[in-house]
């Protein structure tokens, strides 16, 4: 890989500029697919480098820029999410969202600034460069769905050649700069379940003369539990919890129809198969026993992120030579949270990291969870969080990769 000293001294160097970029970033949030003060801020930090820098539709500001070696090669892609979550900040930094109800509580905007570092440090080493670097700016990940649209507008075949590999990293809880990951899977899949019951309103004094359907929800969310921990086996289990519920509007009447939301998390294929076979008839059934009609609705969010294994380890070698093997770890389990650079990884091998960014003075086991509204992180990390981009990018492109 290129010089660790060297790639650490210039990525420390970048460091004020790259907290400066997360803090204008992080007090001016926007969500979804189209962020175009976001889309501006990122081309500006680019400006000046030499890249080959393309951009969405008005209603999707991804940016996809390349840094081209100076000899032709493989190529690679680094990816940064850069939309922020529709939830108001609570944390009063004193760069805190001036955008009310938006918030970057899962820190995509460190994300963003890291490979702004990277691009950085890659453009300064095209000299010494066989092959490209594919940048992936993306929006609307916590919508579900950037990866793919950007993947459709030919994200993978910007340099040219098909990437070889993609990585990712995600900051979260933990010990600040320690890097995390492990070969399979590294992060659940996401499904969506809605399950609305039909009965028969009336009055809440006699509901002998109505079907109610808040009873038949009632069993649902309670048949679901149990569904849960006893279809799966404890090797590939899954996680359900029913998070919204409705019923009538007003106290004293029973309605015409009761409803239920849940979010399922997933390890594999197969569970995704047995939900979607069979949690139907377990909605249905209830319902019919309660004189009612259940209409079903499941649908696959994300797919089960998936690190192909020598890119995996590969990662960890190269950031354990990069910042010391203490500060690069293999993850025991995977997370049960969800991620679109899944679409990225199923179509090409790659890893998925995470990086520790909890703040000195804060125990990171109690430490507020991504998408809370006070939710902190670290940005000191930058500095590491783009050095080990650029490396693990240098390590298939650099005049000495192995």
């Amino acid at each position: 890989m290129a010089d660790p000293l060297a790639l650490r001294a210039d990525a420390g160097a970048l460091l004020p500029d790259l907290i400066a970029l997360r803090r204008t970033l992080h007090a001016h949030p926007e969500a979804g697919f189209a962020l175009p003060r976001t889309q501006r801020a990122v081309r500006e930090a680019l400006d000046g480098l030499g890249l080959a820098v393309t951009t969405g539709t008005e209603d999707f500001s991804s940016i996809t820029a390349v840094v081209h070696g100076s000899r032709p090669g493989p190529a690679v892609l680094l990816r940064a999410d850069m939309d922020a979550l529709r939830v108001p900040e609570r944390t009063r930094l004193p760069y805190s969202s001036r955008t009310d109800g938006i918030m970057h509580a899962c820190g995509h905007d460190l994300h963003t600034a890291g490979l702004v570092g990277a691009a950085r440090l890659l453009a300064a080493r095209r000299d010494r460069m066989a092959g490209s670097v594919v940048l992936m700016f993306e929006p609307g990940e916590e919508a579900g769905g950037g990866a793919l649209r950007m993947i459709r507008e030919g994200v993978l075949d910007a340099a040219g050649p098909r990437v070889e590999a993609a990585y990712g990293v995600h900051v979260l809880p933990g010990a600040a700069g320690v890097f995390s990951t492990r070969g399979g899977t590294i992060m659940a899949g996401a499904c969506a379940l809605e399950i609305v019951v039909e009965g028969r309103g009336g009055h809440g004094s006699r509901p002998q003369q109505a079907v109610d359907p808040v009873p038949a929800v009632a069993q649902i969310v309670l048949a679901l539990h149990a569904f849960a921990t006893r279809r799966f086996p404890v090797s590939d289990p899954i996680v359900l919890s029913v998070t919204k519920l409705s019923g009538s509007e007003i106290i004293n009447a029973i309605p015409d129809t009761s409803s239920l939301g849940a979010t399922i998390r997933i390890l594999s294929e197969r569970s995704r198969r047995v939900l979607e076979a069979e949690l139907p008839a377990l909605a249905e059934g209830i319902a019919a026993a309660h004189g009612c009609r259940a209409e079903v609705s499941f649908r696959t969010v994300y797919p089960v992120t998936v690190n192909d294994e020598r890119c995996a380890e590969r990662a960890l070698a190269t950031i354990g030579a990069l910042l010391g093997e203490g500060r690069a770890l293999h993850a025991t389990e995977p997370s049960m949270a969800s991620e679109d650079f899944s679409a990225v990884l199923a179509q090409v091998p790659g890893a998925f990291l995470f990086v520790g960014a909890t703040p000195e003075g804060i125990d990171p086991d109690e430490a507020e969870m991504n998408h809370s509204p006070r939710a902190v992180f670290d940005d000191g990390i930058l500095a590491d969080q783009a050095a080990a981009l650029a490396a693990l990018a240098l390590g298939h492109v650099g005049a000495d990769r192995g």
